[in-house]
């Protein structure tokens, strides 16, 4: 069975392709030849999964999906979310960071989490899975390791942040590799007939 996974995000796609096994084949938009902006209009992040996946889906009548992740922070109202990776008006992580350790200077409800939507489309069936990890927001960055929000993020019942962690003790806990293995579950259930 040939998926589209709406990215071009090679580690995604091997990681990805790693927990299907041979059963299914997933192709990326350039291994079809898309190469265009797909619209990221929603302000949530299922809106904004299910609106990649669905333009993707309308040109190719293929399977796919596409995913969105977000961090929401109790005391800014679920902020970041959608705008996680531009929140500070740059693709910048560290200037990213520092507006979210500003929003909370003297908070005390450090309270957060990472969540992962997966969308995904076959036929006239619409499908969501998402993965989550809660913890907290640090004082201040630690940590040299993974990307983004990495080092300001501590996993629940933990006293490190992410960024403090090596790969395969953060991926333990990650909200995409949570919604993933939703996601893998449901392919791996779905009957040949279903899938021709």
């Amino acid at each position: 069975m040939k998926i589209i996974f709406a990215s071009n995000n090679a580690n995604k796609l091997s990681e990805i392709q790693a927990a299907l096994g041979n059963e299914f084949h997933l192709v990326s938009l350039n291994d079809i030849g898309f190469f265009g902006d797909i619209p990221e209009t929603g302000r949530t992040l299922e809106a904004n999964a299910i609106q990649k996946a669905r333009y993707i889906f309308e040109r190719f009548n293929t399977p796919v999906f596409a995913d969105d992740s977000g961090l929401e922070i109790e005391a800014l109202n679920g902020e970041p979310g959608v705008d996680t990776a531009h929140y500070s008006g740059t693709r910048d992580a560290t200037a990213n960071m520092n507006k979210v350790l500003a929003g909370l200077n003297n908070e005390k409800n450090r309270n957060a989490k990472f969540r992962t939507v997966i969308a995904y489309i076959e036929g006239d069936r619409e499908l969501l899975f998402q993965g989550e990890v809660a913890g907290s927001i640090s004082i201040e960055m630690k940590g040299d390791q993974g990307f983004g929000y990495d080092p300001i993020f501590i996993p629940e019942n933990g006293n490190r942040t992410f960024a403090q962690m090596d790969k395969s003790e953060k991926a333990a806990q990650s909200h995409r590799i949570r919604a993933l293995e939703k996601f893998v579950a449901f392919l791996k259930g779905l009957k040949p007939e279903q899938s021709e």
